[in-house]
Order: C-alpha cells, then structure tokens, then sequence
C-alpha cells in the first residue's frame, strides 16, 4: 500500500512520487517531474499532479525545499513559491505535510543508502563513521549543504545554510573575481553559492572573459555547461576549471568547519563532472589545502551518492525516519 507523498522541489523542477517504506528503505512509484516556471503557486503545481497522477493518493505528503525551514511562510530561496506551514496540509486537501530542507532530505538519503551506492572519489576507502559528522554538499540552482551526525550508528540530520557563507578568494585571480562579481551582479555579499552552483559557472565564464579582456557571446546556463563540458569554448572551459578549484575549496572549508571524517556529494552537475572532477580537475588538491591540517584533510572520504532522485529518495526517508507514525 503506499503510504506518503515525496515531494522534491528546487529552483528549477518539482518531482513527485508516492512511496512507501519495504524492510527500512523508502521505494519509490513513478516520478513525475514539473518546471517550477510553468506554475504560478505550489498548489498549482500540486492540482496538475493530482489531475496527472488520475487516482487515489495517499493523505500525507513531505516536501523537500530549497529554503530554511523557518518562519510562518517559507519561501524558495531562488524562487517565487511561499509555503505556510500552518495551513498548507488544509490547502492540499490532506490530513498531514511535513516540509524538510532539501538537503537535509539528501542527508537522510544518504543515512539509508549502502556505502556501495557511493562511489569513493577521493581519500580513504573506509565507511561513513559509526560516530563522527558526515558533509553531505551539491550543487544546483544554489549550493545546498548539510550535516549527518552519527552518534552510535544512529544517524542525525542538521539542516544548514553553508551555501551562503562567504566566497573566499584563495588567490589573486579569485580576488578580481570576486570584486567582478559585486560589481556585475551589485551585491555586496560574494556567497560561495553564487559561484559553487548551476548559474555560478556562467559568473565565472563572464568574469574570467573580462579578466583576459576577451569578448565573451551572451549564453545561457546550459550552454556554458555543455561548452565548458565538451571543450568547444575555451573561456568555458577556464571558467569549469576555476569552478572545480572553488568547488574543492568550498567543500573542504565545510568539512573542515564540521569536523567531518567523511563528505558525500550529490546532485546531477556533480554528475555530469564526475570524469573530470577525478581525472583532470583541481577539486582534490583545493580540497585538502588547508595548510598545517593538509594531513588531517587527506584522510576524509569524499564519495559521490550514486541513485537517480536521491533528493526525493531522502524527502521519503525523513518522513518515514523522523515520524514513526507515518510507518
């Protein structure tokens, strides 16, 4: 019998599935996935499900958000939806919702994923530590970072907003980046995320053209990728080579700040930079940087979470780990 609604929503699709819980693990039905930019609301998107989906649906549904979890509305941080967590259970016409932070929903993914279902990509071959702090981090529409804590074997979810703290230049040419970025977007405020994400690679690729005084073809964020990706634009391809030395130094930054012995990445763009990440980028010496603890940074596992829809995957898992009686 299925028994919740999983629902994954980013700056950029809204996925849904029903899932129900088999031996301790979240298995998940067909997953229908929306453009968030089609919908004006939520519940709009929400009614479009429903009339898709074209049968009886379970009465509880969590969803994962790209947003802190806080306040009487939450709304997407890079994006127009607002959700009241007070009455958004009467709005859908169900008898229970539970919001999650989406990377916190990864993490509790991760909690119920074997360590064969993540791919070591660089350090030690060791598991998740029975007691220690796991990073779990990943780019998208924003860079979202959370904390697995396990005490005993028993894991604990932190929601965080790492993503957000402050871009911090390792050398001089990230220095002018960085003063190109304030000036080109007119903020004060560098985050790491406004690099280390979807859209970031397309700061770096405008920024890195103004730095070698070339003149750099207006392109979306999914032609920069494919470009830097395939090799066809040079300026591109700079520009995902600097993205993988921040990426590797914001990583190691959070890790080292969460007193972390393993970090998991996930997502699709760190997916689709899986062959380049270990073969040809400077994510892993940026990584473990850090100066008098270099060591201590080369013995943390980094490992990439394998499943297709891990953020849905783990909405469901923190539904059915944190409230027994949904099980």
């Amino acid at each position: 019998m299925r028994e919740i609604i999983a629902v994954d929503i980013g700056a950029t699709n809204a996925r849904f599935a029903c899932a129900t819980l088999e031996e301790g693990i979240p298995v998940l039905s067909e997953i229908r996935k929306y453009r968030v930019a089609d919908y004006e609301t939520f519940n709009d998107c929400w009614a479009a499900y429903v009339r898709d989906e074209a049968e009886a649906l379970p009465s509880r549904a969590v969803i994962g958000l790209a947003s802190p979890i806080v306040g009487e509305e939450i709304r997407l941080t890079n994006g127009r939806w607002t959700f009241r967590p007070a009455t958004i259970a009467q709005e859908l016409g169900l008898e229970a919702v539970k919001l999650v932070n989406d990377f916190a929903a990864v993490a509790h993914a991760v909690a119920s994923l074997t360590i064969d279902q993540m791919e070591l990509l660089f350090g030690p071959d060791a598991p998740l530590p029975r007691n220690g702090t796991v990073t779990v981090l990943g780019p998208g529409t924003g860079l979202g970072v959370a904390m697995l804590v396990y005490n005993n074997g028993n894991p604990q979810v932190v929601a965080t907003e790492a993503g957000h703290i402050d871009f911090a230049p390792a050398d001089q040419i990230e220095g002018r980046i960085a003063r190109i970025l304030r000036k080109n977007l007119r903020i004060e405020h560098v985050s790491a995320e406004r690099i280390v994400s979807g859209p970031g690679l397309n700061h770096l690729y405008k920024a890195i053209a103004e730095l070698s005084e070339k003149e750099a073809p207006e392109k979306s964020d999914a032609e920069v990728w494919q470009d830097a990706l395939d090799g066809s634009d040079p300026l591109a391809r700079a520009a995902l080579e600097r993205f993988c030395l921040v990426y590797g130094s914001v990583a190691g930054n959070i890790a080292l700040s969460q007193g972390a012995s393993a970090v998991v990445v996930a997502g699709k763009l760190t997916e689709r930079l899986h062959d380049f990440l270990l073969n040809t980028s400077g994510f892993r010496p940026r990584f473990v940087a850090k100066g008098r603890f270099e060591n201590y940074m080369k013995a943390i596992s980094v490992r990439l979470a394998l499943p297709d829809e891990v953020g849905l995957f783990g909405a469901a898992a923190a539904a059915f780990r944190e409230d027994h009686s949904w099980r």
